[in-house]
């Protein structure tokens, strides 16, 4: 009996080794023992990082795993393994696991951060990223374009991971269709954040790209679901799905300035969704659609107010026998089980529609081709405030069909009537965005055909025997909890900040403690001058959010006496400048406010207010390939300059441009020879929505002098420009401005005296960007 136990504990024992051996932990703590790590890795073995900044790492992760024993490359602790500098990571071959990363302070030496393969002929299938952060992990400059994580292959999965803060070109997220080995793909896009996207100033800045234009007739079937996109405001797509078959399921658009868009491809299926706006930001939009057989179910719009290709719902017109690149003719779409609430126009017909400007564009971009075969049926729209048109045609919706929609638009009368029951339904309050309609059995829902196959609503309630329309039938509901951020991303990262208060420091008038203390000053705080003069030696370094303001006001002057062609103010990246109330003095040669001319990894801004600024070269300078979100000049006094305002150097015409907002408000110029307000935007592109400018009850006088085109206020291709109660005197000019008429460019109640004109041209020529 002994010997039998210690025969059967030595085959255990072996066993046991064995299967040690398989599931093998290799510990790794440098560049060298990882390569050798990774060159020798086996199916069921685990690689971990340990803990701490991995600077200049590229990692090349080949293996042939399986999936009961797939390899996995790992964080020793989740979050604190920090991939920095110039690094990326490739992988290819099968069942590969990375987990637990965080990138930051740095951008990859190459097109992706991550990418799914490490050759062009070697992919990586049934590999997943999961549990990781990529956070500010931009190029250098902005038109260097990459993608943070970069899809080929097949069943692959980006899961639970954190990813913000991309500034530069290109969708943060993509898969590639190009090859048989990357079509069919059913990748997954599952569970995680994908946290603020500042805006771009341009395209090539959306979220999530499925395919490009020319592998659009391939089927994907990609799935992105469950996921929260806050604040992504790259450009106006956030999800762009340009192939076949794909699902774009239960995720949350939080706040995000864009829509999911249908832009090539056929047969994607919406549903499930949540759209969350604000009812005042006119850039959150919904879904807009362009090709065939689309199913759009399901979805939640709440607040949504934008307009045109940001509208909730958006179908456009597309261009006959149009090529890959540009836009197909909606058909046989359905858009059902959808609910509304207090969004302005929600659906849009023939969006894009631009037969007004066939004498500048050539017939291959005029879209023309109405939506067909297309069905919407059983949507609830509920108006608190009743909305006078809650269908605009931009083009005649006369291929679409309308059945059992119902609405409550509070006895304010609409258009199309026809195509609505009027009803006084009133809502059920889930949380602070979910109201849910309480319908009676008043409407009895469309049956079309296939939509026995919508067998579920927004909640995962079975509609099976349900006669109920909108996003949910009607039964007792519970809040989703849809902003619940442990439900997305990270088990260890989270991009909640908690609110400081922002410390009020004192300066004297001494150049030193006020270099000084901006350095040490942090994020948010204020900087108060006492009253006096302060010599400025040599530029100001600005690469936080901080405000410089004079204390009570009182008389402050800063008088700069640096070199020749270099800013009082540098702005870096990040840097958010505030001042106001102060005096600011120049000899003539210098800038006052300029960004780096390199190295412009993330953006800028600016608000000048109640100050006084004299005898410079330039206002503000800012270089190619740089950008602010926000720019504000307000009630200042600016004299005696050679250049004003020059936001000019995007001349790629790629439809870039250096700020999305800029306002002049309340302020006078007086003697500024050129630039005086230069804003500019090339290329003709309809997803290129933006540059928007303001100037309002202002004074300009004795401007102009030396503008070359003989235009005081340069806006040319900056789609929303409102030059309003504004005083122009002796300007030496033939057009205050030269206005875009067919875009979102307006003047008023302005004088003009001895200034020339305001121009409006309709139709500007453009140079196609594709």
């Amino acid at each position: 009996m002994a010997k039998h136990i210690l025969i059967f504990s030595f085959i255990i024992l072996l066993f046991s080794c064995s299967s040690k051996q398989e599931g093998k932990i290799i510990f790794v703590q440098n560049k060298t023992e990882l390569k050798s790590a990774l060159d020798s890795v086996l199916p069921g073995e685990t690689i971990i990082l340990k803990n701490g900044v991995w600077n200049n790492t590229n990692i090349i992760f080949k293996g042939n795993g399986t999936k009961e024993k797939p390899i996995i490359l790992k964080a020793e602790t989740a979050g604190k393994v920090f991939i920095e500098g110039v690094s990326s990571v490739q992988l290819s071959g099968n069942y590969l696991q990375i987990k637990d990363l965080f990138f930051r302070n740095g951008y990859s030496p190459t097109k992706n951060v991550i990418a799914f393969r490490t050759a062009e002929d070697q992919l990586a299938n049934n590999c997943s990223v999961s549990n990781c952060v990529i956070l500010d992990f931009n190029k250098p400059q902005r038109d260097q374009d990459d993608l943070w994580v970069q899809f080929y292959g097949r069943h692959n999965k980006l899961s639970h991971c954190y990813i913000a803060g991309k500034t530069n070109g290109g969708p943060t997220v993509r898969v590639d269709l190009k090859g048989n080995q990357s079509i069919r793909n059913y990748h997954q896009i599952i569970n995680n954040h994908f946290g603020p996207r500042p805006r771009k100033g341009g395209a090539r800045g959306e979220t999530i790209q499925l395919g490009s234009s020319f592998t659009s007739m391939s089927p994907s079937y990609t799935s992105i679901a469950n996921n929260l996109f806050e604040e992504c405001n790259g450009e106006v797509e956030i999800i762009s799905s340009k192939t076949n078959f794909n699902e774009i399921k239960n995720n949350v658009f939080y706040k995000s300035e864009g829509s999911v868009v249908t832009r090539h491809g056929n047969y994607c299926v919406i549903d499930g969704n949540y759209f969350i706006g604000d009812g005042v930001n006119e850039n959150y939009g919904g879904i807009r659609i362009v090709n065939t057989g689309h199913w759009i179910t399901n979805n939640y719009f709440y607040s949504i107010i934008g307009e045109d290709f940001r509208s909730p719902l958006a179908i456009m017109n597309g261009i006959p026998k149009s090529p890959l690149n540009r836009y197909n003719q909606v058909t046989d779409v359905v858009v059902a089980y959808n609910t509304y609430v207090n969004c302005k126009s929600p659906w849009q017909f023939g969006v894009g529609s631009n037969i007004d400007q066939k004498e500048v564009l050539p017939l291959s971009e005029i879209r023309s081709a109405r939506p067909l075969r297309t069905v919407v049926a059983n949507n609830v729209i509920y108006n608190q405030k009743g909305d006078t048109n809650p269908i605009i045609e931009h083009d005649k919706a006369d291929g679409v069909k309308f059945k059992s929609n119902i609405i409550n638009n509070h006895g304010v009368d609409f258009n199309n009537k026809d195509r609505f029951k009027i009803s006084n339904f009133d809502l059920i309050q889930l949380s602070e965005d979910i109201f849910i309609p309480n319908l009676s059995n008043e409407i009895t829902a469309y049956s079309g055909f296939g939509f026995n196959t919508i067998t579920n609503d927004l909640f995962g309630n079975s509609r099976k025997n349900e006669i109920s329309i909108g996003a949910t039938i009607q039964t007792e509901a519970k809040d989703p909890k849809i902003l619940d951020k442990k439900k997305y991303g990270t088990s260890w990262y989270s991009n909640e900040k908690r609110e400081e208060k922002p410390s009020i420091i004192e300066i004297t008038s001494n150049e030193i403690d006020l270099q000084g203390k901006i350095l040490t000053a942090k994020s948010g705080d204020i900087l108060l001058l006492v009253k006096g003069t302060y010599t400025i030696s040599k530029s100001l370094i600005i690469n936080k959010n901080i405000t410089i303001k004079s204390k009570n006001k009182e008389q402050v002057e800063l008088v700069y006496k640096g070199n020749d062609n270099t800013p009082l103010f540098e702005l870096q990246p990040y840097g958010i400048l505030n001042i106001e109330n102060i005096k600011l003095l120049g000899n003539g040669k210098q800038q006052v406010f300029a960004n780096l001319k390199e190295n412009m990894f993330n953006h800028y801004g600016l608000t000048v207010s109640g100050c006084e600024i004299n005898n410079f070269d330039y206002v503000l300078k800012a270089y190619k390939q740089t950008f602010a979100e926000e720019i504000k000049f307000i009630n200042t006094a600016i004299s005696n300059c050679e250049n004003g305002i020059e936001l000019s150097e995007e001349t790629n015409d790629r439809g870039d441009y250096n700020t999305e907002y800029l306002t002049i408000e309340h302020c006078q110029f007086t003697n500024i020879k050129s630039n005086v307000i230069d804003y500019y935007r090339g290329g003709y592109d309809e997803s290129t929505i933006g540059g928007n400018l303001i100037v309002k009850n202002t004074t300009f006088t004795m401007c102009g002098g030396k503008e070359k085109n003989g235009i005081l206020l340069n806006t040319r291709g900056i789609v929303n420009v409102n030059i309003l109660n504004n005083t122009f005197i002796n300007n030496p000019v033939q057009l205050v401005a030269l206005l875009w008429g067919a875009k979102n460019n307006h003047h008023s109640n302005n004088n003009i005296e001895n200034s020339g004109k305001i121009q409006v041209e309709e139709n500007l020529k453009m140079k196609l960007m594709y």
